[in-house]
């Protein structure tokens, strides 16, 4: 159907390239450890709005740009990068109020929508994720495919469905975690600080990685 051959590799093997860590998990983990699962979905669909966004630019050849013009992969690479690091400096300048807080407390509260941009935009400003589409997914369409943009739009579309029920079941059970593991505020301090640092590397490394 559609020219779409091997579909149940393309899903088990996107389902595993998911559970690999990186900063969308990081993101969905922190905001749900510090403000609910709520939170931490809101996050979730952010992510899944910002494949989206590559599924979309995939299906009609703008991925392609990136993958041949060293120039609009190095702006947008370097702004995905500078997100991150922005991001990643705002945890590590997080400082606990008391000491007996809970480890949810060490992170402020975000309204949903900004929580939403934050993930849509981790994901959407990351230049490797549109690579990552214009390599993978081409490989389960068959070159005399009737129409190759609806086909990889149907794949996009499989791959994000796939993302979701990952991401927000981390999001759940991140919270569910944080709730029964209640640490002291300096310990949960110096926690978002360690992932802060983790955003900032992400960042930086983005910022230096190759366009090949």
């Amino acid at each position: 159907m559609f020219g779409i051959h091997d579909l149940a590799l393309f899903i088990v093997s996107g389902f595993l390239l998911n559970l690999s860590p990186g900063p969308d998990s990081l993101l969905i983990m922190t905001r749900s450890a510090a403000q609910g699962w709520r939170a931490g979905c809101v996050a979730a669909w952010g992510v899944g709005a910002g494949v989206l966004v590559h599924v979309l630019a995939a299906a009609l050849g703008l991925s392609a740009v990136l993958a041949t013009s060293a120039t609009a992969f190095t702006v947008v690479k370097l702004v995905g990068a500078a997100y991150l690091v922005w991001v990643g400096i705002g945890m590590l300048c997080s400082r606990a109020q008391d000491a007996t807080v809970a480890a949810d407390a060490a992170l402020p509260p975000l309204p949903y929508r900004q929580i939403f941009l934050q993930g849509l935009l981790t994901n959407a400003l990351n230049p490797k994720v549109a690579i990552f589409f214009l390599a993978f997914v081409p490989q389960f369409i068959a070159p005399d495919a009737p129409d190759k943009p609806l086909a990889f739009l149907v794949l996009g579309l499989i791959f994000d469905f796939n993302a979701m029920l990952w991401c927000n079941a981390l999001a759940v059970g991140t919270a569910l975690a944080s709730r029964r593991l209640r640490i002291g505020a300096r310990a949960s301090t110096w926690l978002n600080r360690a992932i802060g640092g983790m955003f900032v590397a992400l960042g930086v490394r983005l910022a230096l990685s190759r366009q090949g």
